[in-house]
This record gives C-alpha cells, structure tokens and sequence, in this order.
C-alpha cells in the first residue's frame, strides 16, 4: 500500500490525505489521555468504537439538517471526510452538572441544569483549551457573529436530537463537545459544517437506571473497564452484536470487517468544493 501523507496526529485521531480532492482520511487511535495529557494509555478497540459510533451518529444528524463533515466509513478504523478549516472553539452543550463545571462552580455532580448551558473554550492544547466568552471569540476573530450564531442554533438542535436518541435506549446525555469547521461551496456560499468526531470520548453518558457512568470518565476516574463502557453504548444503539466485538483486549476483526460500512448519502450529494474562498468570476 501506498505511503499516505499525514495531514495531522492528534491524541486521538490522526489525518491523512484523501483520495479526492478536498477530503480526508481520519482515522481513528487507540490512544486516551486525560488531564491535558498527564494521564495517557492505550485502550484495544477504542478507536474502533468510536469510529462505528461516530459514523452513525453524524449520519443520523445530517438526516435532520444539520451538515457535517463525515461522508462515509472506509473500514473498522477510517472514515472519509471533507477537508474543513477548523474554526479552533470547543462549544460544550450541558445538561446535567458534571467535570469541570462542578470543579469550577461547586455544582453537586448529577444536578440537572435548570436548561441546557453552552460553554465556550479556546481549542489550543498548550493553554489547556481555556475556557472563553462570545466577546473573545469576535474581539480576537476566532469567529464572526453570524458563524458563532450558526453554530449555537446547530449545538441546540444537536443536543435535542441526542437528548432522544439516547434517552430511548436507556441513556442521559449529561454533556458533549462539538467543532465546527468552514468550507465553501461552489456558488461561492461559506458553509459551517458539524466536525470531529461524537463519541464517548467527547460525551458523558450514564445509565438512566443505574447512574453508571459508560464515557471516558471510566478512564479518567478509574471506573473500571472503558471497553465495556463504550461496547455497551454501540449495543444500544444497535451498530455492534450483543456480546461484543472486543473481548480480553482482542478484537474479532473478522467480525468487525463484517458490520457493514456506513455512508451519508446527503453529505455526498451536497456541492462543497474547498476550504479556500473561490475566485470571483468575470462578468
């Protein structure tokens, strides 16, 4: 096979260059850390699972209207997506206290919020992605109104949609990150699109019967076997056989292979064309 060209490697995930012009290859590690870094270890099959599970999910939600980057799933750990310039600010949709908002307010960890709250945070790893306001998202042009604005409206209609999907297997959506990205079309419209990934890793997830935590606080918290969190969170959602693909820290790759990919169908068919502005035409 070909020596791919890395884009870039993240703690999680790593980019390569896609196939067409103005995609992406994302792929998927087992890596997790916490704590900006302090805590770090490699979890099998992690980066399986949230691929299968980010996947579906972008696909349910551009079935909605929300767009996203995501076209279509390659294999266990790749997807195919569209080249985006990330806008570099973390938008976390909460709807019970819990993290860093508890440490940071001494709200009692499982209160819910009295109606969904959106924090900012400034995605830059070296500052500890610290946490920021809508004035410095204008002042220092990180975004204009009408872009924050866009992506407000899509975190509400994101977590609305969540709220039920997860609600109606059993789960709480607690809190969940998202990113965004920019790329136009081929009218020369600007497009902000859903980016990254939504998965454990970025989504608190409890047990609506027993409170038992399923997301990466498993790791953050030694909580107990991650796998089994994010195994059963597939299982609900019907995207892995009950039972599991991932068992003793080997997965069944024969089985995974056999899942079936998945494609977003509307996100193929829209007309997006590069993360550069087009040239004006000439009368």
């Amino acid at each position: 096979m070909a020596r791919r060209k890395t884009i870039y490697e993240g703690k999680a995930k790593i980019l390569y260059e896609g196939p067409e012009p103005g995609t992406v290859i994302q792929y998927f590690k087992d890596d997790a850390t916490a704590f900006n870094g302090e805590k770090k270890a490699v979890i099998a099959g992690k980066g399986v699972l949230n691929n299968r599970i980010s996947s579906h999910l972008m696909t349910k939600l551009e079935a909605i209207g929300i767009p996203t980057h995501f076209i279509r799933s390659i294999n266990m750990r790749e997807q195919l997506v569209r080249r985006v310039e990330i806008i570099p600010i973390e938008l976390v949709v909460r709807n019970i206290a819990a993290g860093s908002l508890c440490k940071r307010l001494g709200v009692p960890e499982g209160e819910y919020l009295r109606k969904p709250l959106i924090e900012y945070y400034y995605k830059k790893d070296e500052l500890g992605d610290p946490l920021i306001s809508e004035d410095h998202i204008v002042t220092f042009g990180w975004a204009d109104p009408y872009e924050l604005d866009e992506m407000v409206a899509m975190a509400w209609r994101v977590n609305d949609y969540l709220n039920g999907l997860f609600s109606g297997i059993g789960l709480k959506l607690v809190d969940f990150k998202l990113e965004f990205g920019r790329i136009w079309g081929e009218h020369g419209e600007l497009y902000i699109v859903l980016a990254d990934e939504i998965s454990p890793d970025n989504c608190r997830l409890w047990d609506e019967k027993t409170g038992e935590k399923l997301d990466k606080d498993r790791f953050r918290q030694d909580l107990g076997d991650v796998i089994e969190g994010y195994q059963y969170i597939a299982e609900r959602l019907g995207l892995i056989p009950e039972g599991g693909i991932i068992k003793g820290g080997s997965i069944n790759e024969q089985l995974a292979e056999k899942l079936g990919q998945i494609e977003n169908e509307l996100a193929q068919r829209r007309a997006l064309q590069s993360i550069n502005p087009p040239k004006p035409r000439k009368a």
